[in-house]
């Protein structure tokens, strides 16, 4: 759908293992750290949208997530509306949020991605990676990922760095590509990281070490596959009357957000993440070449180049010139993932759509000091969750200039 929101604020917990702070904490901080961004208050918050997605496997909360978290900073009374749409459940949120806004029936809204993954545990944590799939299928997906590598999946790490090490051998073998490319992007992730306060890891870490790294599933090692965390992100989305009433001046604007779901289709026809990008494209006015910065679920580093030429930021043919020739890195033609993306930022699951539009909307206001992107104007944001039969089951797009 066609939206025209404006981001007034946003807020942003720092991304990392925080084993002694509550659910409430890692949604209510920068809930209201947005809404103190945008030169509100709570009084005026008219609704609320709350994307999380494994508190009920990892703390028991289940149902009313959002009214507990926001109550304890005060909020109450409004609409508060939970959403859970696996990875994508923050950037689901902020669809949502921006739909409402455009059409009139909110001027001023509130989005908060929230996601404690942590535990004492380690089984539980990646149990909530579990549900992501299809549960009566989840066996046969298992054993068509594993590749013999079945034992801890699940376990001792999350059963879909099996999935990623399936999709980077096969990428190699299609590509012509080397482990050396997965390890660039890891390394160039961690660059960007390594200048992001908020991120989990901020060492710097070039190819070599990149490379020395355990490998967790055939080829990937560790720094190539994203690290869990606990985080919280939040925004607060107001309509142009009422940015034009704060007397925002140069509004950053959501001026696209698209989401399809999973649907079975041939072989080589459009994918749901091909199809969520043209609308976007066509819904901003936009294309490719007028992105100054991409956010990227990179999940793992192979899904980082995969997703290159589905946004169009070059041909399949040149993914490792690409890559090579530096065109992703800060400086380069095209910077993505200049937040650290979820390699080195982390991945908090409910919590990474918005904080992907948190750094978007910093870049834009050029607040983001020695990671800025220079003369930022335009920025996109690729958000997908859960798997079915091998596609990304619910695909988020989300364009936004200044």
């Amino acid at each position: 759908m066609r939206v025209n929101a404006v981001v007034a604020g946003v807020g942003m917990t720092p991304f990392g293992k925080h084993l002694d702070k509550s659910l409430k904490w890692l949604g209510g901080q920068p809930a209201l750290d947005a809404v103190k961004d945008a030169g509100l208050s709570l009084s005026d918050i008219e609704a609320a949208y709350v994307g999380n997605c494994a508190a009920g496997t990892v703390t028991g909360q289940e149902s009313i997530r959002g009214q507990v978290i926001l109550s304890s900073i005060g909020l109450g009374k409004v609409p508060i509306i939970n959403i859970e749409n696996a990875c994508g459940s923050s950037s689901t949120a902020l669809n949502q949020a921006c739909i409402m806004v455009s059409a009139g029936v909110y001027d001023v809204v509130l989005v908060v991605g929230v996601e404690k993954l942590y535990h004492e545990d380690k089984a539980v944590s990646y149990a909530a990676f579990a549900g992501a799939v299809d549960v009566e299928e989840r066996d046969k997906f298992l054993a068509d990922m594993s590749a013999g590598q079945s034992e801890g999946s699940g376990t001792k790490r999350s059963m879909f760095a099996d999935f990623y090490g399936v999709l980077a051998r096969e990428f190699m073998q299609k590509h012509g590509t080397s482990i050396e490319h997965f390890a660039m992007v890891s390394a160039k992730n961690s660059f960007h990281g390594s200048l992001n306060p908020n991120a989990q890891f901020q060492n710097e870490m070039t190819v070599e070490e990149v490379l020395a790294q355990p490998v967790i599933v055939d080829p990937l090692t560790r720094p190539m596959l994203c690290p869990l965390a606990d985080g919280g992100a939040a925004a607060v989305i107001v309509s142009e009357r009422k940015a034009r009433q704060l007397g925002i001046s140069k509004p950053v604007r959501v001026v696209s957000s698209v989401l399809h779901s999973y649907f079975d289709h041939p072989p080589g026809e459009k994918s749901v993440t091909d199809i969520c990008i043209e609308e976007a494209y066509y819904e901003a006015g936009l294309g490719p070449d007028d992105l100054d910065l991409v956010e990227l679920h990179d999940s793992s580093a192979v899904t980082e180049l995969i997703t290159y030429p589905h946004l169009g930021l070059c041909k399949d043919d040149d993914i490792a010139k690409t890559m090579a020739d530096g065109d992703t890195r800060l400086g380069g033609r095209i910077p993505v993932n200049t937040s650290g993306g979820l390699l080195r930022k982390g991945h908090p699951v409910g919590a990474t759509g918005v904080a992907q539009l948190t750094e978007i909307t910093k870049q834009l206001r050029g607040e983001c000091g020695d990671r800025q992107v220079q003369g930022a104007r335009v920025g996109l944001a690729h958000n997908g969750g859960g798997t079915i039969d091998e596609e990304v089951a619910a695909m988020n797009i989300t364009v936004v200039v200044r």
